[in-house]
């Protein structure tokens, strides 16, 4: 294993109160990138010296070596940056996804979305920019705002709003410049996702979120759940080839980067899954293997 960052499922996983469980004992991790370093006289499609990843979920990536079956893993390219390869499945799956499958987006169509700062919000910034879509990006407030809102602009982000934003008349200012939202996306809940499903163009989909009953009777909106995990499930290797070749398609131009990440080496790996929970973290902890 070359990388293997902390993603809130890892925790959700080791909690007990992720949908897949490992069976004990059992090791953390279901992202990450190793290279091979031999394999059996059956393996076709590996070879010495290729970048792998998980195939699905559960793999345990918190290690530094392991002995996996071929079709658990993905071949990908070697000449992307590893912190790319390490975070290629989960987030920029995700983000991927649900601007592809839910609404018929073309250059100058807009989304909107809450934790825009999350690992998935800042893959929606880039897969979006490279796709011509505008993107309103919804923030906590907090101390480092201004640093926050100079490092989404740089990835691509069109504008960005704090929660409070949301329930001011000075949003009506950004639909003077673009339409309003054909999607709206959502991975925090609460009010934040009600004031956010306001400014949804009528009859259009909120993507996994939580329940607000009048939008869904006054504004025709379509409520979506997105689980990567399950979409794996339900489409062939082909389609999860393509859709891995496309986003390494943008990583060599430029357009997609890893989320920020803070490496830390393994035997540090208490610190790193303490620093993961934090309050208004935006970097990603990365295990260096």
């Amino acid at each position: 294993m070359l990388a293997a960052p902390i993603n809130p499922a890892d925790i959700n996983m080791i909690q007990g109160t992720y949908p897949i469980l490992s069976p004990l004992p059992a090791v953390g991790g279901n992202e990450g990138v190793g290279e091979v370093l031999e394999v059996g006289p059956r393996v076709m499609a590996l070879k010495p010296g290729d970048w792998v990843i998980p195939a699905d979920a559960g793999l345990g990536t918190w290690r530094t070596h392991g002995v996996f079956p071929e079709e658990m893993l993905l071949k990908v390219p070697s000449d992307i940056p590893v912190l790319c390869a390490a975070t290629l499945s989960v987030n920029p799956c995700t983000a991927f996804r649900v601007l592809a499958d839910f609404e018929s987006l073309a250059p100058g169509d807009s989304v909107i979305q809450n934790a825009a700062n999350s690992g998935v919000g800042q893959a929606v910034i880039q897969i979006a920019r490279a796709s011509g879509i505008k993107t309103i990006n919804v923030v906590r407030d907090r101390p480092d705002l201004p640093k926050l809102v100079e490092r989404l602009m740089a990835l691509g982000a069109d504008y960005i709003v704090t929660e409070e934003m949301l329930r001011k008349p000075e949003m009506k200012d950004i639909f003077k410049s673009i339409p309003r939202p054909r999607l709206a996306l959502n991975c925090v809940g609460g009010k934040s996702t009600t004031d956010m499903l306001r400014h949804l163009t009528h009859g259009h989909h909120w993507v996994h979120t939580l329940s607000a009953q009048s939008a869904f009777i006054f504004r025709d909106v379509r409520l979506r759940g997105f689980w990567m995990t399950q979409w794996r499930k339900q489409h062939a290797q082909g389609d999860v080839a393509g859709m891995m070749d496309t986003l390494c398609q943008l990583i060599r131009r430029g357009q997609l980067t890893a989320p920020a990440c803070t490496q830390v080496h393994l035997q540090e790996y208490r610190a790193a899954l303490d620093a993961s929970m934090k309050p208004f973290i935006s970097s990603k902890q990365i295990l260096v293997l």
